[in-house]
């Protein structure tokens, strides 16, 4: 659980502050996260408030990952990417396919074979792209998702096309971070974070809207 991990380029050694942009970066998630808040207009939407505490433990646990760069802290950030995920498909389900309960609990479920299935072929095809290639898939299932959402809610799907093309552009900035350590030490890692902060508080906005709708 104290294992020490360095994956990326702006970590040389182990110290707290090894990683400071990465660290920092992170304040996108609360920022994002606090914005969407004072956004809302109708704050007893469940799905909402829970995407909302979700997008801010994001911050917190990737902050922890970036600064102490240990397993335990590996997990902290990991877990609640996947749950706002799991989540947000749960309530997808509902609200934009107008499914049942026991159907969206499903469609929870039915991410993981979708997820590394997709992944395996993404993997074969692209390369591992630097452990990036489960975020792809989410990409394309947002995409899915948009599809779905052309003939019902044109603004809602353009929305959802909107969230996966700005995760597919963090997804790059993630993706090469390690490929370019020489000629930029920094690294890229800190766009992902920065927009991936945006693209979840404009994709909470997209569900809620769609909600009161």
């Amino acid at each position: 659980m104290f294992d020490y991990i360095d994956n990326y380029c702006e970590r040389l050694d182990p110290s707290f502050w090894a990683e400071p942009l990465n660290a920092f970066s992170n304040l996108s998630f609360i920022l994002s996260g606090l914005l969407v808040l004072l956004m809302l207009k109708n704050r007893h939407i469940l799905s909402s408030k829970l995407l909302v505490t979700i997008l801010l433990s994001i911050g917190v646990g990737s902050f922890l990952f970036h600064t102490f760069a240990q397993t335990w802290a590996a997990i902290a950030d990991v877990v609640p990417i996947l749950l706002f995920i799991l989540v947000y498909i749960y309530f997808s389900t509902r609200v934009y396919l107008q499914q049942s309960r026991l159907i969206s609990a499903l469609s929870v479920l039915g991410f993981f074979p979708f997820a590394f299935g997709s992944s395996a072929v993404i993997s074969a095809v692209f390369g591992p792209l630097n452990g990036s290639t489960l975020y792809v898939s989410v990409a394309l299932l947002i995409g899915l998702y948009a599809l779905a959402m052309i003939r019902k809610n044109r603004k809602t799907a353009i929305g959802l096309a909107i969230g996966a093309a700005t995760l597919g552009v963090s997804i790059a900035f993630r993706s090469i971070d390690q490929a370019l350590c020489q000629s930029i030490p920094q690294g890229t890692h800190f766009m992902w974070h920065i927009l991936n902060g945006l693209m979840l508080g404009w994709m909470i906005l997209v569900l809620h809207n769609a909600t009161k709708a």
